[in-house]
């Protein structure tokens, strides 16, 4: 579904509308060969792997809770569990991160969810001055300082890379 007039889909310009709303001046980007992956992500914009924000859905002992997680790194469940104050973390199905966000895995952004879901910010991703997230469908982007992100999400920032 594409909103009026701007020809790109709704969920983008949602994501542009809760930046507006956080105060957060974002520049969406268009990379029509897609940003699914963290690599496919780090190669249209021409950053590192590292540079790239991927937003994970899950069940902590059942509340859903958003991990932010530089693309470099695989997501050690247990330390979000342990940060998320849990014991049990489960991947949830496209359905559940849909009906949680509001958009589809592979555009989720980290923020302008329906409502604020508890969220953890990979450390990793402020070792760089600019990282780029997903905004809102798998070939639109837009970079941000880590501070900013932090700030939007009202993440808590957490040691998440496996080993």
């Amino acid at each position: 579904m594409t909103s009026a007039g701007s020809g790109r889909p709704a969920a983008v310009d949602r994501v542009e509308a809760a930046a507006r709303a956080l105060d957060l001046d974002i520049a969406i980007r268009e990379f029509p060969a897609g940003t699914r992956t963290a690599e496919e992500a780090a190669a249209a914009i021409g950053v590192e792997v590292g540079q790239i924000v991927k937003s994970l859905v899950f069940a902590v002992d059942g509340s859903i809770t958003v991990a932010l997680v530089s693309g470099a790194n695989r997501l050690d469940e247990k330390a979000l569990a342990a940060v998320a104050g849990g014991t049990k973390v489960k991947r949830v199905d496209a359905d559940a991160v849909r009906a949680a966000t509001s958009y589809a895995i592979g555009g989720i952004p980290p923020f302008g969810h329906p409502k604020q879901l508890p969220t953890f910010i990979d450390r990793d991703l402020l070792d760089f001055d600019v990282v780029w997230a997903a905004a809102g469908s798998h070939t639109h982007v837009f970079a941000v300082t880590p501070a900013d992100l932090v700030a939007a999400t009202g993440g808590e920032v957490a040691d998440l890379r496996a080993e």
